[in-house]
């Protein structure tokens, strides 16, 4: 079997680029690089470490330099040491991590500092009664259960075949420092219109807060408001942003406390509008900017042959980005898993919509309610719990405890457009009831409820998943009409493949000619004509393949297009309303 690799650099500090776009500060520490770790069947610390390990490289993945699993009942433990950089007792250190999967407790100098339960978001850690101007020790203790448990783990399983793929377990984003006044910014967040902006700010302590909104490198207008409010900023002539001209404003804020500068962040917003409404005729569409707007995406899973959940660098990020949209895609669904916060910047700069999905989590409900049922129209409701295998209470509450983390997390991002909780019916459970919490936690955004399987009548899309089965358009019922899974013609490329032997594809083509002959005979015949019938959003499957899955339309190192990519652009050209 041989295992690919990507071309792209990884340094001694790898993704060594600032981590948190919406919120800089120009001083900070990043602490990935070479931590050592060891694995236990006990929760002690180890008395001896077993070796290096590359962070922010999970140790299943090649680039951590470790590429071993770490099972259900283990805990994998990270140590290092560091020197806080210009260390000022005088100030608060914040310890950040941008994502461990699953749960994890922190130390610092031997005592515990605090720790996270949840394997996709940000949290910090104020750890400055932990540390001291010599030099520091770190330990990070992560559990995960993986597909043995309840939690939310996207298509994470511990023997990969088919459609699942290889568990990530432990720190997999970047770990980083900051020391910062005890008056410092805690959050600033931003709602959008299509003609202004309103702008909210929290601090740890009370204070002025003084705002530039700045046009490519002019300030345009300046405000200052009380810290903890919000300030309302109007535009005479709005610069929108869209996926063919992502405008975006930059801000700088500084907060003043008893006349002096505690702290200093730049940020940036997009103004645009998001919505589902019918049109004059009453067929309902998605709407950017108030226009009806053809979505034409791609899935996209997020992963990578030589660091699994872990791009191996800031430039890979981009230019899966780049990619597809020089193949004429404005969407990307982000695949139950949910990146870095500099992919969503990459997005918001580059101009790609994105359908941001929640990690699936419960045991998988089975072939016949997952995909037999739903195929022959069968609809099932999701309030019972043991039929979707969602008994457990406490894993539930702990699912929607993980949901409102992410939109929290990534609700600034201007590129979000629609937000999935569920998939094919995998760990579903009251769709319709998250759906009404995800309206109340953001209500600028569509959902789209339970894609593909098992609709609750609930959302603002009639989701479709078409594999193999013609596409037909579904009864009108006041929702937009959307393809959000379709395609997954497939082809083994040799020498570019994660195992030959096993790998997976709906429909197998020999070559290059072949495959583009089948995707442009998909298209002409059963996906455009559906653009008379409401079709507003098609999601092809997908952007690249994923170790057994050939289905991508570039292979798993990233290394080839396997279509005709002028077609790909011909078909795309034609996808508008």
């Amino acid at each position: 079997m041989k295992r690919l690799s990507t071309s792209f650099p990884v340094g001694d500090t790898p993704l060594d680029e600032y981590p948190r776009p919406q919120m800089v500060r120009a001083q900070w520490q990043n602490l990935n690089g070479l931590w050592q770790y060891a694995v236990t069947e006990s929760p002690e610390q180890p008395a001896v470490w077993q070796g290096g390990i590359r962070v922010p490289f999970a140790p299943e993945s090649a680039l951590s330099g470790v590429e071993k699993p770490v099972l259900p009942g283990q805990t994998l433990w990270y140590f290092r040491t560091f020197s806080i950089n210009g260390y000022d007792a005088a100030k608060r250190t914040l310890l950040h991590f941008g994502a461990v999967d699953y749960a994890c407790t922190v130390f610092v100098n031997g005592r515990e500092a605090g720790g996270h339960t949840g394997g996709y978001c940000p949290f910090t850690l104020d750890i400055t009664s932990f540390v001291r101007a010599a030099e520091n020790e770190l330990t990070v203790a992560v559990t995960d259960d993986t597909d043995k448990g309840d939690a939310p783990r996207g298509k994470q399983v511990l023997h990969p075949k088919g459609i699942w793929y290889t568990a990530v377990t432990g720190i997999w984003q970047t770990v980083w420092l900051e020391q910062v006044d005890s008056a410092h910014f805690t959050s600033v967040h931003f709602i959008p219109s299509l003609d202004s902006v309103e702008v909210f700010v929290q601090t740890s302590e009370s204070g002025s807060v003084c705002m530039e909104v700045l046009e490519e490198d002019s300030c345009i207008t300046a405000h200052t408001f009380t810290a903890g409010g919000s300030q309302t900023v109007s535009f005479e002539a709005p610069r929108l942003w869209t996926p063919e001209q992502p405008f975006l404003y930059r801000v700088r804020l500084s907060l003043l406390r008893a006349g002096r500068e505690t702290d200093r962040v730049e940020s940036y917003f997009g103004l645009r509008t998001f919505a589902v409404q019918p049109d004059e005729n009453g067929t309902p569409y998605f709407l950017l900017n108030g226009r009806p707007y053809f979505q034409k995406g791609l899935l996209d899973q997020g992963y990578w042959p030589d660091g699994l959940y872990t791009a191996p660098s800031d430039e890979a990020l981009r230019r899966d980005i780049e990619q597809a949209k020089a193949l004429g895609f404005n969407m990307l669904r982000k695949h139950i898993k949910v990146e870095p916060a500099r992919w969503y910047y990459h997005c918001d700069t580059m101009g790609m919509l994105v359908w941001q999905d929640m990690p699936s989590g419960a045991a998988y409900p089975g072939d016949l309610l997952a995909v037999a049922l739903p195929n022959i129209g069968v609809q099932v409701s999701d309030k019972k719990h043991k039929r979707f295998k969602r008994e457990n209470t406490a894993a539930r509450l702990q699912f929607t405890k993980e949901l409102k983390e992410m939109v929290e997390a990534l609700t600034d991002a201007v590129c979000i457009c629609t937000w999935v909780p569920f998939n094919e019916g995998w760990g579903q459970f009251d769709a319709a009831a998250a759906t009404a919490l995800l309206w109340t936690l953001d209500p600028t955004r569509p959902v789209d409820h339970a894609s593909g399987w098992h609709d609750q009548g609930a959302g603002d899309y009639k989701s479709i998943h078409k594999y193999i089965f013609k596409v037909r358009p579904p009864h009108p019922d006041g929702r937009a009409f959307a393809l959000t899974e379709y395609g997954g013609y497939s082809q083994v490329l040799d020498g570019h493949v994660w195992d030959k032997e096993n790998s997976f594809g709906y429909r197998m083509y020999p070559d290059k000619a072949a495959l583009t002959a089948a995707y442009r005979k998909l298209h002409e015949e059963q996906i455009l004509p559906l653009l008379k019938k409401g079709l507003c959003v098609s999601i092809y499957t997908q952007l690249t393949d994923v170790e057994l899955e050939v289905n991508g339309l570039f292979t798993y190192d990233r290394a080839v297009c396997k279509l005709d990519e002028a077609v790909v652009k011909e078909i795309n050209q034609k996808l508008v309303l």
